[in-house]
């Protein structure tokens, strides 16, 4: 089945989530804590998506902002950092998250190619709305699709089934590209082609799906799109 539409993740396949730490390192006044921003980001990421699954297992749903005001707390209380204000500032920061580098002419290369382009991701809208519009992504997106429609978070299948339900595709019909290897073996099973952008050359996860196909940024996905679009679906070897 040729692929027309493909369906992206946000943060962490099209915006950088370690930006806001980062950002907030370089400023002046983080002297203190500068050296450890890296440990900061990751303990945020970290328990950020661990509060999400939680809350999906035990079916008490909160919105992507408050699990990730959370999860900062939690990685500041770990890093032993007490500062209101710098807590503000990281989350301001996480309204304004960069998209990578590749991100934009990639999407404006596959929207040339004649392909339909939407996020499918946990966070909330206004979250979506303005990392979208800080980022100049608007052009290029059919859609932004939030977890907020069903109230569950991914991997829920209720979360996979928006895609299709919103624009009438078969999942095989559809691409689906994360950089989260739990998202992209679950779309996987979901019954997506899903593509896994490996940006830390992580190791495979061991799920009930696997990717069709791993790449290392996205530099390389119209190359790719261009042979799914006119193609009956295929796998790459193994990786």
């Amino acid at each position: 089945m040729s692929i027309r539409l493909f369906v992206f993740d946000a943060y962490g396949t099209l915006f950088d989530v370690a930006a806001a730490a980062r950002q907030a390192a370089a400023e002046p006044g983080a002297e203190a804590w500068a050296g450890r921003w890296m440990a900061l980001a990751g303990h945020w990421r970290r328990k950020q998506l661990e509060y999400t699954w939680i809350r999906a297992a035990a079916g008490s749903h909160a919105d992507f902002w408050q699990v990730t005001q959370d999860g900062l707390d939690w990685a500041l209380e770990a890093e032993a950092i007490d500062d209101p204000q710098l807590r503000q500032r990281l989350l301001n920061l996480y309204h304004e998250l960069p998209a990578f580098p590749e991100v934009p002419e990639v999407l404006r290369t596959l929207k040339e190619q004649g392909f339909t382009l939407a996020i499918l991701s946990n966070g909330s809208p206004p979250m979506l709305q303005a990392a979208v519009a800080s980022a100049g992504l608007g052009p290029f997106l059919d859609a932004v699709l939030s977890v907020e429609e069903v109230g569950v978070f991914k991997p829920d299948p209720a979360v996979y089934a928006m895609v299709g339900a919103r624009f009438g595709t078969a999942p095989a019909g559809t691409g689906f590209v994360s950089s989260n290897g739990w998202d992209a073996c679950a779309a996987a099973a979901f019954g997506f082609h899903s593509i896994w952008v490996n940006r830390e050359s992580a190791p495979m996860d061991r799920l009930h799906g696997r990717p069709a196909h791993q790449l290392s940024d996205l530099r390389a996905l119209p190359d790719l799109a261009a042979g799914l679009g006119d193609t009956d679906r295929r796998s790459d070897p193994p990786a």
